[in-house]
């Protein structure tokens, strides 16, 4: 088995730990704003230690890079915040593994936005796979007391934080995989932490301002929920460092497609950890776009 797949993988298995613990937080006394600062704030000191270890022991000293680098890592770092911040205010409209599978439409997102800005043709078997994924997401759209046409079904805010976080996710692994090829290194790790780091760094200091300005008193409830959250901070970094290593190693899409896995792994976690029912339309639904996103990948 290729390594960018293992990592893509563990990425997945991580990440799911990771959306949990979120979950958990956001259910207390943290906002969405302050369970995603949790899980940068907490990330921070350990990627920033492993950084700093693997350049001592490998008696290495900074890379190069272009000054391009910061454009990439400052808007995938901001898209991942923006992403994060839609999960967890989704977890509060609908079920765990409903909010994960609408965050996994970045796989088809990340083909429309290809073929809309880039002009990147798509096959008439993707364009298939677009639509089966499609019809998943109706089938996800229908929010329980919800009535009405299809239209505002699909218009509820279930559904618009769902593709808005699988937006923003595409656009971050875009930023995040342009940043990693800036780094002057033949080392794949070796780019995967140092631009981890700097985006990390970037996004703990930048939503703890926000939430100073905006939401005054969520940053010492991030404080006072540590022995918690800094399972977060670990998992998270683990995941992260996970995706980016795979992101200088393959193409974004195809690490994607293979992290799909993550809806597997967070069935299990709605049904034993979270104590929920999945129902059959939401099984269709996330089978559907499970389906959808592996095959635009396989056709694109």
């Amino acid at each position: 088995m290729e390594v960018w797949i293992t990592l893509s993988v563990a990425a997945a298995a991580f990440q799911t730990l990771r959306f949990m613990l979120q979950k958990h937080l956001s259910m207390g006394p943290l906002s969405a704003g302050g369970a995603t600062l949790a899980r940068f704030f907490y990330s921070s000191p350990f990627i920033v230690a492993l950084a700093l270890g693997y350049l001592a022991i490998g008696g290495l000293g900074l890379p190069d890079h272009m000054p391009i680098f910061w454009v990439y890592a400052s808007i995938g770092g901001l898209a991942q915040i923006l992403a994060t911040w839609c999960v967890v205010a989704l977890f509060a409209e609908r079920n765990f593994a409903v909010g994960i599978t609408f965050k996994k439409t970045e796989v088809i997102q990340t083909a429309l936005m290809g073929l809309v800005i880039l002009g990147d043709r798509i096959s008439l078997p993707a364009l298939g796979a677009i639509v089966l994924g499609l019809v998943g997401v109706l089938l996800l759209s229908d929010t329980p007391g919800l009535q009405g046409s299809w239209w505002r079904r699909l218009s509820s805010r279930a559904t618009v934080l769902g593709l808005a976080s699988g937006a923003f996710f595409a656009i971050s692994a875009v930023g995040y995989r342009g940043a990693t090829l800036e780094i002057a290194s033949d080392d794949p790790l070796m780019r995967a932490v140092l631009a981890l780091c700097v985006v990390t760094l970037l996004q703990a200091v930048g939503l703890s301002l926000w939430l100073m300005w905006r939401e005054p008193g969520q940053l010492g409830q991030v404080i006072a929920a540590r022995r918690t959250a800094v399972w977060m901070g670990v998992t998270g970094m683990a995941g992260s460092l996970c995706w980016f290593t795979a992101f200088t190693l393959e193409n974004a899409a195809l690490v994607f497609a293979v992290g799909q896995v993550e809806v597997i792994f967070s069935l299990f976690a709605a049904v034993l950890f979270f104590g929920e029912r999945i129902t059959w339309r939401e099984s269709i639904g996330i089978a559907l776009i499970s389906l959808s996103v592996i095959a635009v990948v396989a056709f694109r």
